[in-house]
C-alpha cells in the first residue's frame, strides 16, 4: 500500500527516453512514480535502473488495450488509492512505413491503417486513460494530467508530409482543450507540451536536445500550483501556438 501523502504519478510508455526521464525527474521531487510500459521486462529494467532515485514501481500497461487499462485504474484504486499525476507519453511515429525512398512521407501515400495506428495509440490510448483515472483524481478534487504533442500538430504552421503523426498530435492538443474545459470546476489542470527534437530512438541522431531539455516542461506541468495554467500548450514552458 502506498503512503497516501505522496503524490502519485503514472507515465505512459516509460521504458526509454522522455517517460524514463520523466519517472526519473518526479520520483527526485519525492513522487511515487508508476513507469509503465507495453513491454513487461523492458519495464521491470527500466524501474530497477531507477531504484536509487526514488520510489518507482513498474506496472505494464498497453495503451490501445481497455482490458490493460482496466487492470491498471484496479491496481491504482486498491494498491495506490490515489492517483494525482497522468503523464501521456506513450507515443509513435509511424508514417516512415509509407515513405517511397527517398521522398517524406505523403498524405496521398499514407494508408489508412497507418493513420488509424497513429491515432489509436497517439490520442484514443491518451483519452481512454483520462477517462479511466481522472475519475480517481476527482475523488481527491486534485489531479494534474500532461499531454505530449508536437510542434508538428501545431495547426499554425503545419507543413505537409507526415500525415498520421500530425493529425495524431493535433487531436490531442484537440482533447486537451475538450478535457480542460469538462474540468474547470475542478483542481485538475490538463495541459499539452512539446519537448522539441530530442535525443531519443524516435527523435533519431541528428536530434537537438538531451532528456532533461526534453522532460523539462513535463515536469513543470506535473507540478503546478493549483492557480496554474489549464487548457495550454506549452514548450519550454512558454505558451506555444496551436
Amino acid at each position: 500500500m502506498t503512503d497516501n501523502k505522496k503524490r502519485i504519478a503514472v507515465v505512459t510508455g516509460a521504458n526509454r527516453g522522455i517517460g524514463f526521464e520523466v519517472c526519473k525527474e518526479l520520483a527526485q521531487n519525492d513522487i511515487d512514480v508508476i513507469l509503465t510500459s507495453r513491454d513487461e521486462n523492458m519495464g521491470k529494467a527500466a524501474a530497477q535502473q531507477l531504484k536509487e532515485e526514488g520510489s518507482v514501481r513498474y506496472h505494464q500497461l498497453d495503451v490501445t488495450d481497455t482490458a490493460s487499462i482496466g487492470r491498471l485504474k484496479k491496481f491504482i484504486e486498491e494498491e495506490c488509492v490515489r492517483c494525482d499525476i497522468l503523464v501521456n507519453n506513450a507515443g509513435i511515429f509511424p508514417d516512415a512505413d509509407d515513405a517511397s525512398e527517398p521522398s517524406f512521407p505523403s498524405i496521398f501515400d499514407t494508408k489508412i491503417e497507418t493513420m488509424r495506428k497513429a491515432m489509436e495509440t497517439n490520442v484514443y490510448g491518451a483519452m481512454l486513460l483520462c477517462q479511466a483515472l481522472v475519475l480517481v483524481m476527482k475523488k481527491s478534487n486534485y489531479g494534474r494530467v500532461v499531454n505530449l504533442s508536437s510542434g508538428m500538430g501545431q495547426l499554425t504552421y503545419v507543413n505537409g508530409c507526415y500525415p498520421a503523426y500530425r493529425v495524431s498530435k493535433t487531436s490531442i492538443n484537440a482533447l486537451t482543450r475538450i478535457m480542460s474545459e469538462e474540468l474547470k470546476e475542478f483542481n485538475i489542470l490538463v495541459n499539452s507540451m512539446c519537448p522539441g527534437w530530442v535525443k531519443t530512438d524516435m527523435g533519431g541522431r541528428g536530434a537537438t536536445r538531451e532528456l532533461p531539455e526534453g522532460a523539462d516542461t513535463a515536469i513543470w506541468l506535473a507540478t503546478l500550483p493549483d492557480d496554474g495554467p489549464r487548457g495550454k500548450f506549452f514548450r519550454d514552458r512558454k505558451e506555444f501556438e496551436w
